[in-house]
């Protein structure tokens, strides 16, 4: 006789059948580094933490691995391994247990993120559609009990019957199928007893409908459906997002780059194929996709996304160049120093997934509290029909009575306790500029007492600007005249202060010097001290020198500008007992300025993305939550590893997509945020604590046998009132911040 392996850590919500396509040998995909052989593939249906130890130790047996990584927001297993094993047994391993496995790819991922989506979205809406209308039916039979007739309550009965039946037939699918496909492996999921629920709960109805009787549970059956849906929808659009930070960095990867052969031939080549040692060309205006050193030319590089230095800095043979950077005035040509795979954008890539599965072993109150209540609520209705049955009560009564148990403690109030509150903090939060990404975002949020923030378009504006006070007469329109002729940022800053205007003649840029230009007939020059001979004066904040023959140099400072609201953002942010820290990749003079202006005493500068993490990790090891607040690339890697974190909505799309939280209008919504998410996680303990004391009511009557379907139907309704009244007082909660 064949068992059926329990696993208690089983997936909530399922795993994927494997299809026809997905049977192909991945072979052709294997790409061999050394002695080692590498395999990337798309697993479908890996949902928790319990699905991603099964799947890597299920590969790490086999002979050779050396190792077995699962990304569960994107689905892709990445295997290294070495001898002679054929790829095909890692997808073999794969599909025995139970998932669906295909060669991965990249462009197809969020297709089938979307599909899903699509697919469970329009379940629910069938759910939804068809609980309303057997609710309008059961409302009558509840309201006429003791004066409808017989014959009137049975063809109710039919009625709501006949609208459930392909109602569980199609809303049901995601469960059914799950639980058959765990069930053919001798396996159980959180989905076997969902499934036998939503099925004994139609089946007794179907039971009691032909013989007349008065309890019939399609109502109930429809509606555990529809709030088990809307929870399995959030979670993929959850997913999808996550996914979408991986997919992003990715597309910032995935360009060409020019090679240059042995024989002096331009090649444009895929930037997987640049080895270490080879001849790389970048162009002017061309994004760094590895990482290399320059051999010859000498140009002005945007670093931004990089290290969060606002300014451009100069580049000359032997300086190393970071992946991600932007060359901006002359060509260059320099040597890789590593693959695609090993720069610095893979690591901001491999950051950005230990990010994400660490959030995913991350378990919500929500999840707890449903590990508990389902096999608790499964087998008191279990022991309930032994009851019963043993003492004598015929098999149909104790049926009955077991489904009644199974129906009053439907987990209405319970899976309404964590999304109606998430819906109107999300809401409230909206109002106050802040965008939720991701479902357990309060949560994390709420646990948080440090924020780190970075520096340049966070909590400055990330542009510099022109101090014009004191400026004599009419150095900015002559200064700007060379200014027009580069695309250097400070360039750019003199220009829109000046407004339109002619071009220096013969206006030529030096990289890491300035320009030169004749206005009127005198050459003049425009950049730092030793290109016009002038003495440093020693403003913090970056200066410009304008000499115009030989008439001595003039200063032109600029400023970036602190964000408004920025000092009393900090204010209220320490009075809710959180620490605050500025870490930024600029220089040492600017973070201290903007440090000191907003009272800030501790902060980093110069820090690299690894420099950042380092820092998240110390402080996690020192019992802090950190709630991470950046914009650039350098911070995805960071946000993406921090106990929760946020961008403003200027942020790139990567740093976007690794955050929790997406704020708009300044700096004034994260207090909110943490205030509002604070307050979420109170009522959502309340609301658990509510859902706790109403099932150790209700299980007693419906054990007892007094659980007929109009005390069923107000306990139900009631509780779920009662619920989704206590989330509403987020909204009437004062606005107001400690």
């Amino acid at each position: 006789m064949n068992t059926v392996t329990l696993d208690p850590a089983g997936c909530p919500s399922g795993l994927a059948p494997p299809s026809q396509s997905e049977a192909a040998d991945p072979s052709p995909f294997v790409r061999r580094v050394g002695r080692e052989n590498r395999l990337s593939l798309s697993v479908r249906g890996a949902k928790c933490g319990a699905c991603l130890a099964r799947i890597e130790n299920a590969v790490a047996a086999l002979p050779g691995v050396a190792s077995a990584r699962l990304n569960l927001s994107s689905g892709r297993l990445d295997v290294s391994w070495t001898g002679d094993m054929p790829a095909m047994r890692i997808s073999e391993a794969i599909s025995n247990i139970g998932y669906g496995v295909a060669p991965l790819d990249t462009n197809a991922g969020d297709a089938a993120h979307k599909k899903e989506e699509q697919s469970l979205l329009l379940a629910m809406g069938v759910a939804g559609f068809a609980t309303a209308n057997i609710m309008l039916l059961s409302v009558s039979v509840w309201g006429g009990h003791d004066e409808m007739g017989e014959a009137t309550r049975q063809g109710l009965h039919a009625v709501s019957g006949i609208i459930a039946l392909p109602t569980l037939i199609f809303s049901g699918r995601p469960f059914f199928s799950s639980a058959w496909n765990v069930l053919k492996r001798r396996r159980t999921n959180m989905d076997v007893p969902i499934s036998l629920a939503l099925i004994l709960a139609f089946s007794v109805s179907v039971a009691e409908t032909i013989r007349g009787g008065e309890h019939a549970y399609f109502d109930a059956a429809c509606m555990l459906l529809f709030f088990l849906l809307i929870g399995r929808f959030l979670d993929a659009r959850v997913r999808r997002r996550a996914y979408s930070a991986a997919r992003d960095l990715a597309a910032l990867a995935s360009r060409t780059v020019t090679r240059i052969s042995a024989g002096g031939t331009y090649t444009s080549v895929r930037s997987e194929d640049i080895r270490p040692g080879d001849r790389i060309m970048l162009a002017p205006g061309e994004r760094a996709v590895v990482d290399m050193v320059i051999e010859t030319g000498e140009s002005e590089v945007d670093e931004s996304l990089v290290t969060g230095e606002s300014l451009p800095r100069f580049s000359a043979p032997g300086m190393a160049l970071m992946a991600g950077s932007i060359n901006l005035s002359q060509p260059l040509v320099g040597k890789a120093t590593a693959a695609s795979s090993d720069s610095l954008l893979s690591d901001i890539g491999r950051m950005l997934e230990a990010g994400e599965q660490k959030r995913s072993t991350y378990r919500r109150i929500a999840d707890r509290a449903v590990s508990l209540y389902v096999p608790l609520v499964h087998s008191t209705a279990l022991l309930t029909f032994l009851g019963w049955w043993l003492s004598g009560l015929g098999l149909r009564e104790s049926i009955l009575i077991a489904v009644s148990t199974l129906i009053i403690t439907c987990p209405c109030a319970l899976a309404l306790a964590a999304p109606v509150v998430q819906v109107v903090a999300a809401g409230r939060l909206f109002r106050g500029g802040a965008y939720l990404k991701s479902g357990d975002a309060l949560e994390r949020i709420a646990a948080c007492d440090h924020i780190i923030f970075d520096k340049t378009g966070t909590l400055t504006l990330g542009t510099p600007r022109l101090i014009a006070d004191d400026l004599p007469a009419g150095l900015i329109p002559a200064a700007a005249q060379l200014a027009r002729a580069s695309r250097h940022p400070l360039s750019r800053a003199l220009t829109l202060a000046a407004g339109a205007g002619p071009v220096a003649s013969m206006a030529k840029e030096y990289p890491g010097l300035g320009l030169e230009g004749e206005i009127d007939g005198v050459t003049c020059r425009l950049g730092s001290a030793d290109w016009t001979g002038a003495k440093a004066t020693g403003h913090s904040g970056a200066t410009l020198f304008f000499a115009r023959g030989s008439e001595p140099p003039m200063e032109l400072r600029f400023e970036d500008n602190i964000q408004a609201g920025a000092a009393s953002t900090i204010a209220r942010l320490r009075k809710l007992g959180m620490g605050v820290e500025i870490v930024s990749g600029d220089r040492a003079e600017a973070v201290a300025e903007v440090a000191h202006s907003l009272g800030v005493p501790h902060w980093t500068a110069a820090a690299s993305p690894k420099e950042k993490v380092q820092r998240l990790e110390q402080l996690q090891a020192d019992g802090r939550h950190v709630l991470m607040v950046g914009d650039g690339l350098n911070d995805a890697g960071a946000l993406a590893l921090a106990h929760a974190s946020a961008a403003p909505g200027g942020a790139l799309d990567v740093s976007q997509s690794a955050s929790d939280a997406v704020y708009s209008g300044g700096l004034g919504a994260l207090p909110l945020l943490v205030r509002t998410a604070r307050k979420a996680r109170i009522v959502m303990l309340q609301n658990f604590g509510f859902a706790a004391a109403y099932n150790l009511v209700a299980v007693p009557i419906a054990v007892l046998g007094y659980a007929t379907p109009l005390v069923a139907a107000i306990a139900m309704s009631g509780s779920s009132l009662i619920v989704c009244l206590n989330a509403l007082r987020l909204n009437i909660a004062s606005e107001k911040l400690a």
